[in-house]
């Protein structure tokens, strides 16, 4: 089937909205209202196919679809959408997906308001020159308030609150609105300089029988059946298969004209051939230079993966390497460790992305796996002058040829109701933070801004946030830069051995609290000897925690009826030698099951 194509009536948008204010329940009504998908097939967050977004109500994936839509003047348009992520640590997805499109639709809770997460959001839409429509769902609640929303649009935003829809996506009131504004607001795509192909890849995932399916956005040139291709970043050249559009499920056609977003299945077996943000181009006439991409964001959060039965570790590689195809953010380098086996040491862009990756594991490809703490990259400065990156604490140098350590700092952006303030600067003193400025927004929320370190915001911060404030603040944060701080190797060491598994790289003023905790767990997780096992946080050679695990112990004397009581202190004199003996020349075995349960409870 040929289809009718013209460039004026192409709109590319994307989505823009904090979870949970709507922004699946909202594509799903833009599906039903295009008749894209028809009534019987419709569901609930019909473009979240994974079971983890539908459970835990969140995007993750970005997910293109093709619409069309007649408007009030009786043209047909082509509206390609790509759904895209709402959290902090999803911001890749969402920088790829906007580098496809030349519109956004910011959408806003009309009880929530505003939340920092969406203003992250709107800000790298504008920073690419989108064009930003503001939409006010969830207007059938009752507590709705879409006057205030419009002041917060402006004032928080600067976008003019003017032209803001009201919707309600539940109940399908002001979609129509919605799709005109996207015809007659967005601009079309730019008319291509040349004929020459270039098409931007902004994903990809890997089909079991047909291979790479890359997601292309063309922007000059036409790609069809046959075409011979090159990708700009590996030089590899494959033969295109099959192209076709997403509707939402895969629709082959003859081509893929300028403007369109689709999919081109070329035989790709490898997933490391396909780079995300890469530029494909024809072999025969190629583009003399790449297309400006997206920047590269680099991973945060370390944390190692193990798989707790070691003949898993071949699935375990298989499973990281076509995640990886999907999930460019993800890196994975191999790791091993004398008790966990061999696993890899992977990068994450936060707790959240580590949590997802971690499910996925379980449940796409079935996996027994255990990760250990999350930590972040410090830089090591060695007396030599020399400069080290290191994430792990048996990586770290002994402190006597260390300059002076840095740590990653973030700018975090914190929107609130201003009755919260005195228990936020707690948490935030308490994280080693520093309060930069305040801005009152209506009278009742505040937007504040403020600098921690890294560490302190991927353990636990979201949620003693969420916790002080009873879910009302929202936040979200940037990378800063490198600070001088004062890190050191908190070691654990059980019968005066040194554990590397347990150790940690703390803040010096957090080392005691840290300490006391990890030794009181182990108390509870090392099985009993025969002798008393001393188990010791230290910092160097100075111990500041200290718990004893005490001996099993028999009764010796339970044969002795009666009689002298020297005849007992004898036998309890030779058992108290033997227990010294033992002391000495005796070994601590800590099972596996120990050090499984300590990264579990670590990461809970």
């Amino acid at each position: 089937m040929t289809r009718k194509y013209d460039l004026k009536k192409i709109r590319n948008f994307s989505i823009i909205a904090h979870i949970d204010h709507g922004k699946s329940t909202l594509a799903d009504r833009l599906l039903e209202t295009t008749q894209t998908v028809a009534k019987r097939d419709m569901q609930e967050q019909l473009l979240d196919d994974m079971d983890l977004e539908r459970e835990r109500g969140i995007t993750i994936k970005a997910h293109p679809v093709t619409m069309y839509y007649t408007s009030a003047d009786g043209d047909v348009y082509q509206i390609n959408f790509i759904d895209t992520p709402g959290h902090v640590d999803f911001s890749y997805e969402v920088s790829r997906s906007l580098s496809a499109c030349e519109g956004a639709l910011l959408v806003v809770d009309s009880v929530q308001g505003v939340q920092a997460q969406t203003l992250a959001n709107v800000h790298l839409a504008l920073d690419k020159g989108l064009e930003v429509i503001p939409v006010i769902n969830k207007i059938d609640l009752p507590a709705a308030d879409p006057e205030s929303i419009k002041r917060q649009i402006k004032e928080i935003i600067h976008i003019d609150p003017s032209k803001a829809i009201l919707t309600s996506a539940k109940t399908g009131q002001g979609i129509h609105e919605v799709l005109e504004e996207i015809v007659y607001s967005l601009p079309p795509p730019k008319e291509p300089e040349d004929s020459i192909l270039r098409a931007l890849v902004f994903d990809s995932h890997y089909d079991t029988y047909r291979g790479v399916m890359v997601y292309v956005r063309v922007i000059s040139g036409t790609i069809t059946k046959k075409t011979m291709i090159r990708l700009m970043a590996t030089q590899k050249e494959f033969e295109v298969q099959e192209v076709g559009i997403f509707c939402p499920r895969e629709k082959p056609t003859e081509e893929l004209y300028p403007g369109e977003v689709g999919y081109v299945l070329a035989n790709i077996k490898k997933p490391s051939d396909i780079k995300i943000g890469d530029t494909m181009t024809a072999t025969l006439k190629p583009a003399s230079e790449p297309l400006p991409g997206f920047k590269q964001i680099t991973p945060v959060v370390f944390a190692a993966i193990y798989p707790v039965d070691a003949s898993d570790f071949e699935a375990l590689t298989d499973a990281l390497n076509k995640l990886r195809l999907n999930d460019s953010a993800l890196t994975v380098e191999p790791e091993t460790s004398l008790i966990l086996g061999t696993g890899f040491r992977c990068g994450f862009l936060g707790l959240l992305h580590l949590e997802i990756v971690f499910e996925r594991l379980q449940r796409e490809f079935d996996l027994d796996i255990l990760t250990t703490a999350p930590s972040v990259r410090y830089r090591v400065h060695m007396a030599t002058g020399k400069m080290v990156e290191i994430e792990t604490p048996s990586h770290f140098p002994d402190p006597s040829v260390v300059d002076f350590v840095e740590e990653p700092w973030v700018k975090c952006n914190i929107l609130t109701p201003a009755d919260y303030l005195g228990s936020i600067m707690s948490l935030a003193h308490d994280k080693r933070g520093e309060l930069v400025n305040t801005e009152t927004i209506d009278g009742e929320r505040l937007y504040l801004h403020l600098k921690m370190p890294l560490n302190e915001v991927i353990t636990d911060f979201n949620d003693k946030l969420k916790s002080i404030t009873q879910g009302y603040a929202s936040f979200d944060y940037e990378h800063d830069s490198y600070i001088e701080s004062d890190i050191i190797k908190l070691e654990v060491k059980v019968n005066d051995e040194p554990i590397d598994a347990f150790s940690n790289l703390v803040h010096r003023s957090k080392a005691e609290f840290k300490g006391r905790a990890m030794c009181k767990r182990l108390l509870d997780v090392i099985p009993r000897q025969m002798f008393k096992v001393p188990i010791q946080a230290a910092i160097g050679g100075k111990i500041i925690a200290r718990e004893t695990l005490s001996a099993m112990s028999k009764n010796v004397t339970a044969k002795c009826y009666g009689g002298d009581i020297t005849r007992k202190r004898k036998l309890w004199d030779k058992q108290k030698k033997g227990k010294k003996k033992m002391k000495e020349f005796g070994k601590v075995s800590i099972p596996q099951e120990a050090f499984i349960e300590i990264l579990k409870t670590d990461n809970s």
